[in-house]
């Protein structure tokens, strides 16, 4: 795909960002890669959390620097009046206001969505919390790990007879800013229609809910609570990661004709007849003693030797890469899936590349993660500050 190189799609509104840690500023980087102004609000001193996740480079925390960048940060003490007066100030002129704190507590600080939409009521107020901003459970922290086990989603990870087991992405964190982010363009979308902003309210335990479909489905229509199955899955087989002579390949051969191919791959035309693995329910049902005969086969020979047979066949498969190769292998540098930015601390730094690629108006890293308080000068100037002013509010903490 080629771009032309127009704007990006959100150019010219202007996301203000309270949020911290993880699940919120993935959200509002999602929206900065796509061309948005993201002021991020930080406390003076120690600035979001997220500035102390190792390791880091010259200092700065990289984890903080991949899923910070394109923003601008204003170090902004909210707990005194003059500070809560800077962030109306800002929110009166923004498109979206996000946060992530427990529920009530932006309300205690006096932007909550009441508060904010008081003096702006086209804006777009996002909110991102454990457990949503409703039910018995609002006023409960919420992180990645209480999230996947209070979705199911830990009880059908890791082998049949082991214990449950965490995914080590955190995946309602990155979860939940990505459905901040859906639902926040969708509002903005009925906000052209309607002229008013909404609330936005998606939590960490809804993400992975949301993504149960084969479970959820599965439980619905039989009553049956779904089991671990280790690497395989619950609809298709053979469809899991199967080790080689050197190392391990995922293979996706559950459809009859795939299934046949890879047999015909394997040499084991036998199987095709075996009452067993007739039928793709059939295959399902005897999933163990299937990768079993297969696992037999694929010790045989290194991963290169039956990738190039098994991509030649048309039959679906793939490497287990580690993290070095997957940032090596040419397709994902072709994509740009690894981008450099200069920080100004860090120096010349690598981050992550932007997985949406638009043909008309691309989304880009256009700057580095802020250090903290970076351009609360300018915001503040923008804002009709005058540098007196700047100088007042620095000298009695209420900026950094």
């Amino acid at each position: 795909m080629t771009s032309r190189g127009g704007l990006p799609p959100l150019d010219g509104l202007t996301i203000l960002d309270l949020s911290t840690q993880l699940s919120g500023p993935y959200c509002s980087m999602l929206l900065g890669d796509l061309g948005a102004d993201v002021i991020k609000v930080e406390r003076p001193g120690k600035g979001d959390d997220a500035r102390a996740f190792p390791p880091f480079v010259n200092g700065q925390s990289a984890p903080f620097m991949t899923f910070n960048r394109n923003k601008r940060s204003l170090a902004l003490d909210l707990k005194q009046p003059a500070g809560r007066e800077i962030c109306l100030r800002l929110a009166a002129g923004a498109d979206v206001f996000l946060e992530n704190f427990r529920p009530g507590v932006a309300e205690r600080l006096g932007v909550g969505y009441g508060q904010v939409s008081a003096v702006n009521p086209r804006i777009v107020y996002g909110s991102i919390s454990g457990f949503g901003q409703t039910g018995p459970y609002r006023e409960r922290g919420g992180f990645d790990l209480i999230a996947q086990g209070m979705s199911g989603l830990m009880s059908v990870t890791g082998e049949e007879d082991g214990p449950p087991l965490r995914v080590p992405i955190p995946l309602s964190d990155l979860g939940a800013g990505m459905f901040g982010a859906i639902g926040i363009l969708a509002a903005l979308r009925a906000r052209e229609q309607s002229g008013r902003g909404q609330w936005v309210d998606t939590s960490l335990l809804e993400t992975p809910i949301a993504w149960s479909v084969y479970e959820a489905a599965g439980y619905f229509a039989t009553g049956e609570v779904p089991p671990r199955l280790g690497a395989g899955h619950r609809a298709s087989a053979p469809y899991q990661p199967f080790r080689t002579k050197d190392g391990w390949l995922n293979l996706g051969a559950a459809s009859q004709q795939l299934w046949e191919k890879l047999c015909a791959v394997l040499k084991l035309p036998e199987l095709t007849k075996d009452s067993r693995f007739a039928t793709g329910a059939e295959r399902v049902k005897h999933r163990k003693e299937l990768a079993a005969l297969l696992q037999a086969r694929f010790d045989r020979e290194p991963t290169a030797h039956w990738l190039a047979r098994l991509e030649a066949a048309g039959v679906p498969a793939g490497p287990v890469l580690t993290y070095d190769q997957v940032f090596a292998d040419p397709q994902v540098r072709h994509r740009e899936m690894v981008v450099e930015v200069d920080h100004p601390v860090a120096g010349r730094s690598r981050v992550l590349g932007v997985p949406i690629k638009l043909s008309e108006t691309p989304a880009s890293v256009r700057r580095p993660a802020p250090t903290l308080g970076q351009h609360s000068t300018d915001i503040l100037k923008a804002l009709g500050y005058a540098e007196d002013d700047v100088a007042r509010l620095r000298a009695a903490g209420v900026i950094g």
